[in-house]
């Protein structure tokens, strides 16, 4: 599907339809042509319509930088990993390609990240400044980073709740117990996100260097420039923000495994002393099981109670030392 916008009164305004269309619009009001899992034959017709090539999807999921980040025909190829389906459990994340090609701008995607749908409502309700693709592009890379910001925050916040649960305060009821290996899942998943959420903020960035260097963005366009510097280093920020719960990460599962450790070792410490406790009365037993025919207790008339008896002493013994010890 193709969406074409243009610029009115300063808002955005959208053109479902195919690319055909857009001829009836102004050439200098149209900005946007958004591809959302397009086919072949739309593909055919808009770079029929700019003369370009629009990238495969193949293409755009190479990884080499010259696949990514090039130049062709007078226009600007950058394509990025964005990330949606971020509040799921299965986040997603897939290139989204931008050309820039005169003073349009071409996007192609084959998921829905959350900021395009939060970019479009803005652009159409509040003026963002756009003019042409190149000022649209920019007005789309702040809204991207507004958005991996809010995912980091959020993101963040999971690794709260995951530590709370981790160093639960005082002794572990057996559904907490169980609950170790639950959260073992959550911290994979964590770091799962985490990895996609650097993933991104690194694509971006390179793309942001490398869009810094259209000619639209270093001749006179002194706010744009200011725009585009302030975007990279809000992706830098989240970058170092990105890091550093990489770190707390790693410390959680660690910690979730040590946690794990201990209370292994203290079911193993139960059965230790358990097998210690009875370990006397099992050599008492054993000795009187012998069926010798000469045995001074055989005629005792209380040898019984008494081999009983000599047992459960036996047992209480180390059971009352270990206690004592705090070793139960």
């Amino acid at each position: 599907m193709i969406t074409t916008y243009n610029v009115r009164n300063g808002l955005l305004v959208s053109h479902e339809g195919p690319p055909g269309s857009a001829r009836a619009l102004a050439p200098e009001d149209v900005v946007w042509h958004d591809m959302q899992a397009p086919s072949l034959e739309e593909e055919r017709q808009l770079e029929a319509l700019l003369g370009v090539e629009i990238p495969t999807r193949e293409e755009m999921e190479e990884i080499e930088a010259s696949s990514r980040l090039y130049t062709e025909g007078g226009a600007f190829f950058l394509t990025a990993t964005v990330v949606a389906n971020a509040q799921s459990e299965t986040p997603q994340l897939a290139p989204v390609t931008f050309i820039l090609s005169g003073n349009r701008l071409v996007t192609v995607r084959y998921h829905e990240p959350r900021s395009f749908a939060t970019f479009r409502q803005r652009a159409a309700k509040t003026d963002l400044g756009i003019r042409s693709g190149t000022t649209l592009l920019i007005a789309l890379f702040e809204t991207v980073t507004d958005r991996l910001a809010d995912i980091l925050e959020a993101a963040a916040r999971r690794h709260e709740e995951i530590s709370r649960d981790v160093f639960v305060s005082g002794a572990r009821s057996p559904e907490q117990r169980n609950q170790l290996s639950q959260i073992l899942e959550r911290i994979g998943q964590a770091e799962d996100m985490n990895a996609k959420i650097k993933e991104s903020i690194a694509t971006l960035d390179r793309v942001i260097g490398f869009f810094s260097l259209a000619p639209d963005t270093k001749k006179g366009a002194t706010e744009r420039r200011t725009r585009i510097k302030t975007v990279a280093r809000d992706l830098r920020s989240l970058a170092d923000y990105a890091n550093a719960q990489t770190q707390k990460i790693t410390f959680l599962l660690d910690a979730t495994l040590g946690m794990i450790n201990i209370e292994q070792n203290s079911i193993i410490k139960i059965f230790s002393v358990a097998a210690v406790v009875f370990l006397p009365p099992t050599l008492i037993a054993s000795i009187y099981g012998m069926n010798f025919h000469f045995m001074p207790e055989i005629s005792f008339t209380y040898g019984y109670p008494m081999a009983l008896g000599m047992m459960v002493l036996s047992a209480i013994g180390p059971y009352f030392f270990f206690k004592r010890k705090g070793w139960l």
